[in-house]
């Protein structure tokens, strides 16, 4: 029939655009009250621009299309958050801590989960020009106060540090080839393939990276890992924060060390926010102080971006997939 959708494309009638609208004013009114900035950045842009910074993590989810008028490839954003990037570090081209916040759609070339929408509505918040944990910490603060504003049910809070592994692989000076082989083991929690990797490395490195795995659960595994990870000002500095974390979060959370998800993209700490009534991260955020510099002008960077559509059926009782 000539009037189906894609597959995974559909339109939203209007009780949910009731509630989805509802919500992100009142998030996006959070955000203002919090002295957040609202951009706006198009819905498509050149490749070039799209993927710079990102590790290219972001490729294999983005639509690409030909520009009819320069000939050049375009992509259909498929997350926000480099684009606002790019605005503060050409555009706007400010000194100091800037804040700002956004919502709108964006394209994936396969649903993030099975079932879920390819159209998901992001919205989020962040802040650049601020190296320390309390802008993480504030940013975590904020996530927190917005999941709370919509109602979401036993929410908690993942959190990871790529600074951890990535402070041990490069005290032990492992080659880049070796570091993306452990990379590989460590996000597959593939323990004989760790072992494997790690087989020529000195005892200490090598028994730092085989406990990473183990590193999961609550607040007391930072104890574990002070105690038995190298002392490096990395590790040492990623432990700090996440202490601080720990103490900010309204929400139970709990820590994961081998937790290496973007780690082309992210520089520091990596969150996601899971709540009853959605079976994905229905947030996710961290510091990726490395897309500014990608951008050619180098800007500390931590934030979050927030599923909408899969938050504001919430307290309607609509489970998203």
């Amino acid at each position: 029939m000539k009037w189906l959708l894609p597959e995974f494309i559909e339109d939203i009638l209007p009780a949910e655009a009731r509630r989805i609208e509802a919500l992100r004013r009142k998030i996006l009114d959070l955000f203002f009250q919090k002295k957040y900035e609202l951009v706006i950045p198009p819905l498509l842009e050149y490749t070039d621009s799209l993927f710079t910074g990102t590790g290219h993590d972001l490729e294999l989810r983005t639509f690409k299309v030909i520009d009819q008028l320069s000939g050049r490839m375009m992509g259909v954003r498929a997350d926000i958050t480099p684009q606002v990037a790019r605005i503060d570090a050409h555009l706007l081209n400010r000194k100091g801590v800037t804040r700002l916040c956004y919502c709108g759609s964006v394209l994936h070339t396969r649903p993030a989960n099975p079932g879920a929408t390819r159209e998901p509505i992001q919205i989020g918040a962040e802040m650049y020009g601020a190296a320390g944990a309390e802008a993480d910490v504030e940013m975590l603060a904020l996530l927190c106060q917005a999941l709370a504003l919509a109602g979401a049910r036993n929410a908690r809070i993942d959190i990871g540090h790529v600074a951890v592994f990535r402070g041990i692989a490069q005290a032990a000076k492992v080659s880049a080839e070796l570091e993306a082989e452990l990379f590989e083991a460590l996000q597959r929690k593939d323990l004989p393939a760790l072992r494997s990797s790690t087989r020529k490395l000195n005892s200490r490195t090598r028994e730092a990276l085989l406990l990473l795995p183990s590193l999961y659960g609550d607040a007391k595994i930072l104890d574990q890992a002070q105690a038995k990870l190298p002392g490096t000002p990395e590790v040492t500095r990623a432990l700090a924060t996440l202490r601080k974390l720990a103490k900010a979060s309204r929400y139970p959370m709990s820590f994961d060390l081998a937790e290496l998800r973007g780690y082309h993209y992210h520089s520091g700490v990596v969150f996601d926010a899971y709540c009853d009534g959605v079976s994905g991260a229905v947030a996710r955020g961290g510091r990726y102080d490395e897309v500014g510099k990608a951008f050619g002008r180098a800007r500390p960077a931590t934030g979050f971006s927030i599923d909408l559509r899969s938050l504001s059926n919430l307290r309607h009782g609509t489970k998203k997939k």
